[in-house]
């Protein structure tokens, strides 16, 4: 039976079942936010093709948030590279990055609404603004929830879950339900990044 260290407490292979049940989760909790998005997709489009569409002048603002948020995922990345590396304080620097890009996202978003709101575009003043702050505020509630989970695995990290005292005296050795349970939330980080690409795709261009 494998172990490894973790503060003091031998991680068991028999905790392997647990991780898989995680991505499972993972992958239904996915499925049902595509559904959910694929059924606004589905209204946009008819109502899209009906008369009084209007249009709404893209915010320059939303080309900063949408790189803003490719590059957390990049830190969420070296985050769990840094883990590979025994790097606790690199890990620890990667998720804070990611989580003040992850609000720096949306503190840009609500920007995007204030320069619609400048224009006159308000969520009832035509289909397209409509559609514009409900595909928006949905992806941004969904990435607020990712940031409250990212939140927890900061805490994590900062109080020692993620690694502990090596038998060599030196470096770390991560825990490895601790670090799957980063790569399962990576996994939702992603989602979030190409779900906002998609958006941003079919409000401007479809």
């Amino acid at each position: 039976m494998t172990t490894h260290a973790f503060r003091g407490r031998p991680h068991t292979a028999s905790e392997g079942p647990s991780v898989s049940s995680a991505v499972i989760g993972m992958a239904a909790a996915l499925a049902a936010v595509t559904m959910l998005f694929v059924a606004f997709t589905t209204a946009y489009l008819a109502r899209r093709a009906e008369p009084g569409w209007g249009t709404v002048v893209m915010p320059p603002v939303l080309w900063l948030t949408t790189a803003i948020l490719l590059a957390s995922s990049g830190t969420l990345e070296w985050a769990r590279r840094r883990i590979a590396a025994g790097d606790i304080r690199g890990l620890q620097r990667g998720l804070a990055a990611t989580g003040w890009l992850g609000g720096a996202f949306l503190l840009g978003q609500i920007a995007a609404w204030r320069s619609l709101a400048a224009q006159g575009a308000y969520i009832s003043t035509t289909p397209h603004s409509g559609f514009f702050y409900l595909l928006t505020g949905a992806h941004g509630l969904h990435l607020i929830g990712g940031l409250g989970a990212l939140g927890i695995i900061l805490w994590k990290a900062y109080t020692g879950r993620y690694g502990g005292a090596s038998h060599a005296g030196s470096g770390y050795m991560v825990a490895g339900r601790e670090s799957a349970g980063l790569g399962v939330f990576a996994l939702y980080w992603h989602f979030m990044d190409l779900l906002w690409l998609y958006l941003f795709a079919l409000l401007f261009w479809a």
